[in-house]
């Protein structure tokens, strides 16, 4: 198990990722208990930038906050080599190399903690030599943000 990865120009930030137990409840509905596997290293950008809103109006106010991402490993695969489903994965924390969070919440029940995000989607890339070199992502902001509290 990787402790943490290391900090580069290519991926100058870091995040945790968190994976569900599953257990059923009392009327057999699953439910998921959100447990951190691990740090990974990355590179996340907003999608729109400054130019866009985040919040649009419509009937009711929606918030669309959404990141391309990329990461070394493959954010699929757990500590323990476990492979997990793209909506089996949360990631939240993500932090600059001083461990300053860079994506967090600012009002609500999560006010100063990092924004949680659900993986859109996961896409490795290869290089020329037939290598994958990264794994490119959708990562957009979890409706819920009371998840794991």
């Amino acid at each position: 198990m990787d402790v943490c990865e290391v900090t580069d120009f290519m991926f100058p930030m870091k995040a945790d990722i968190y994976f569900p137990i599953l257990a059923q409840g009392g009327y057999g509905q699953p439910t998921k208990n959100w447990v951190y596997d691990r740090t990974i290293t990355c590179n996340a950008t907003s999608v729109g930038g400054a130019g866009t809103e985040d919040v649009k109006p419509d009937n009711f106010l929606k918030y669309e906050n959404k990141l391309i991402a990329r990461t070394k490993a493959d954010p699929r695969v757990s500590s323990n080599s476990a492979n997990n489903a793209t909506t089996n994965i949360l990631i939240t924390n993500i932090r600059d190399a001083s461990d300053t969070i860079i994506y967090k919440e600012t009002a609500g029940a999560r006010s100063g903690k990092g924004t949680i995000y659900e993986v859109a989607t996961v896409e490795p890339f290869t290089g020329p030599f037939g290598y994958t070199e990264y794994y490119k992502m959708l990562w957009r902001r979890a409706e819920n943000q009371t998840v794991g509290d």
